[in-house]
């Protein structure tokens, strides 16, 4: 295989404005996402000083991430994207101003926090199923699995380095300053889809309610490549998801240092960035569905291991393959999901899509945590690994149209290419 075609393919930022204009903007916003993360975290902390409060934020987020991405994902099949994603965009840039607002003016209200806190995820649970089924109609169909991996690479690099600026900006310029980044990274996301061409629904588009919301769920079920897809992933998710075990695992074996359990999570990322830059080995690739049950039983492997590793260069290394695997197999699902289903439904099973990645990995943190509190941490992440690679071997068993699936060929172009 020629190294050109292994490395992260370009070609979707050079074939489309639009999605140029939108990777963009979504990119600033992402590491925008890491810095008010942050800010919200140590405001909390600083206001209230218990785990409690610091633990609920993560319920705030996700009570409206999963009613509202429903709701979401109608709104996406009835009215033109375009319209909806400038005006989600347009809500989260006012409730950033607001959070740098309350920092600026030392409000000093946990109740004003979480409230501007929980109006961002609502926003964002209704801007995540129209803003992900974009991309097929702004590229050509085979350039969608690119154009993904793409998102999904930015995604990662700004995990790896946005908490650290973060931490570093509320450090030395305070908590206003790290809001007022996450600000001006939405006035960039805004300006993304700014220039977006209109993107109407299909005629006859079922109109918004829960019949619609319904008809999408009906929509996975029915289709192989669909419902194994999501499957493996919640496998992958829910029996396997290792960070709530980590400052456990970081103690046991260790010494608990703050800066090795940080390690666990740049190696994640490391391995995530790495699998990005040279996805163009698995946007290629023709038996995706193949591909993403191979990276899935490799993540539970991994983390299997990761259990089992005493010396720490190897503990990194085998989280690195984990997230080098987790990166692979959601680039390929997502890219699968979007090239299965029509148009007409895309944003109701990119919605489906969306809850199922917002709750499978918090239900599998807390399955890890329930299983360690029992047994331990070790015996957590083995069991849950290797169930894993036992779920998504069953998936492959059962489901012959996930494992038969193939991207569609260079020659046929997208609605919007």
């Amino acid at each position: 295989m020629r190294l050109s075609s292994a490395v992260l393919d370009l070609s979707p930022l050079r074939a489309s404005r639009p999605f140029r204009d939108l990777w963009l903007g979504s990119s600033a916003s992402a590491l925008g996402g890491q810095f008010v993360t942050v800010a919200v975290l140590f405001q909390v902390w600083e206001l209230t000083g218990s785990a409690f409060w610091t633990g609920a934020i993560g319920l705030v987020r996700a009570v409206p991430l999963i009613v509202f991405g429903l709701v979401g994902g109608t709104l996406a099949d009835a009215a033109d994207r375009r319209r909806i994603v400038r005006w989600t965009t347009a809500a989260q840039l006012v409730t950033a101003g607001g959070l740098a607002a309350q920092a600026l003016l030392h409000a000093q209200s946990l109740v004003l926090l979480l409230a501007l806190v929980g109006a961002q995820a609502t926003f964002g649970a209704l801007d995540v199923p129209a803003r992900r089924a974009l991309p097929p109609r702004l590229l050509p169909l085979a350039q969608v699995p690119a154009g993904i991996a793409l998102q999904h690479l930015s995604f990662q690099v700004s995990m790896l380095v946005g908490p650290a600026l973060a931490g570093i900006v509320i450090a030395e310029l305070g908590l206003t300053w790290a809001f007022g980044v996450q600000a001006v990274t939405f006035v960039l996301a805004w300006l993304g889809v700014l220039r977006l061409p209109h993107l109407p629904p299909d005629a006859g588009a079922d109109r918004p309610g829960l019949a619609a919301m319904v008809a999408g769920v009906r929509l996975v079920l029915r289709r192989p490549v669909l419902r194994g897809s999501l499957a493996t992933d919640l496998f992958a998710t829910i029996l396997a998801m290792p960070i709530s075990l980590f400052p456990l695992v970081n103690e046991v074996r260790f010494g608990g240092s703050a800066s090795t359990l940080g390690f666990f999570l740049s190696a994640v990322a490391v391995g995530g960035i790495v699998a990005g830059l040279l996805s163009g080995t698995v946007t290629r690739a023709r038996r995706a569905g193949l591909v993403q049950l191979a990276a899935a039983g490799s993540w539970g492997l991994a983390l299997a291991g990761f259990g089992l590793a005493e010396p720490l260069w190897l503990a990194l290394g085998l989280l690195a393959v984990a997230g080098a695997a987790d990166t692979i197999s959601v680039v390929i699902r997502a890219a699968m999901v979007q090239l299965d289903t029509p148009d007409s439904h895309r944003g109701r099973v990119s919605a489906v899509e969306s809850v199922i990645g917002q709750a499978g990995p918090d239900v599998g943190n807390f399955r890890g945590g329930v299983v360690a509190g029992l047994t331990s941490a070790p015996l957590a992440l083995v069991s849950g690994g290797l169930a894993c690679v036992l779920g998504v071997a069953f998936v492959g068993w059962r489901n012959r149209g996930l494992r038969d699936y193939r991207p569609p060929t260079p020659q046929l172009p997208g609605a919007g290419g």
